[in-house]
């Protein structure tokens, strides 16, 4: 399997994609995915890095293209999301979602792990590399199941009440903890207000005998003068 040049800096390029994304992940918005994208992030790196160093360009290349073909829809996704463009934003995630379960379910397992379990050994005998990286595909398929399911709920939402849901592995965004956050203190500002409100009126309407703050309330139901 000879290497071409522009597949050696195809190499480099994902290589330093996925790198930039582990140094990355600490600092970004926290989801429910968290440890499963250390998992694929990880994985992606040793399965690169052992596909260029033993020369298996065909199946890596294959791997890495499957894997943008879904990509490339989602990044736009996001940007959209990102502009307020809902209409834009759920009819680029219609079409990410079928290129991401075509690509992840059908083509991935039967093309790449097919052949790399099966009629690899046609050719080879099992050795130690050919487990590692069997093993890291098989991780990899793994974590496409688990990400199929929730964009399928997503879709299904999508499709019964039609309007897109946010991000099912997102706890929350980052606007969405400062739309939190004010919502909190308009309701505890709200709170005080009221508070201070019925604790106005109960004094008013206790004013003939004593204030409010004098009295207290007991458990059954009688009041103790202070």
């Amino acid at each position: 399997q000879p290497l071409l040049p522009s597949m050696f800096w195809y190499y480099l390029l994902e290589l330093s994609f996925y790198w930039s994304l582990v140094f990355t992940l600490p600092f970004d918005v926290k989801r429910k995915d968290f440890k499963e994208q250390i998992v694929h992030h990880a994985a992606t790196i040793f399965l690169i890095s052992f596909s260029y160093c033993a020369n298996y360009i065909r199946v890596g290349s294959l791997v890495m293209v499957i894997h943008d073909a879904s990509d490339c829809f989602l990044e736009p996704t996001k940007i959209f999301n990102y502009m307020k463009w809902k209409n834009t934003c759920d009819s680029l995630f219609m079409i990410f979602s079928a290129v991401f379960l075509i690509s992840r379910l059908v083509i991935f397992p039967y093309t790449v792990l097919y052949n790399t379990f099966y009629y690899s050994m046609e050719i080879f005998q099992p050795f130690s590399g050919y487990y590692f990286v069997n093993a890291l595909l098989t991780i990899l398929q793994l974590l496409h199941v688990f990400w199929s399911y929730l964009i399928i709920r997503m879709v299904y939402k999508f499709i019964l009440q039609g309007t897109m849901e946010k991000d099912m592995r997102s706890d929350t965004e980052e606007s969405d903890k400062d739309d939190e956050s004010e919502n909190i203190q308009e309701k505890e500002k709200n709170g005080i207000t009221c508070f201070s409100n019925v604790a106005s009126n109960n004094y008013i309407q206790g004013q003939d005998s004593e204030p409010l703050h004098s009295r207290t309330q007991l458990t059954n139901g009688h009041v103790k003068e202070r």
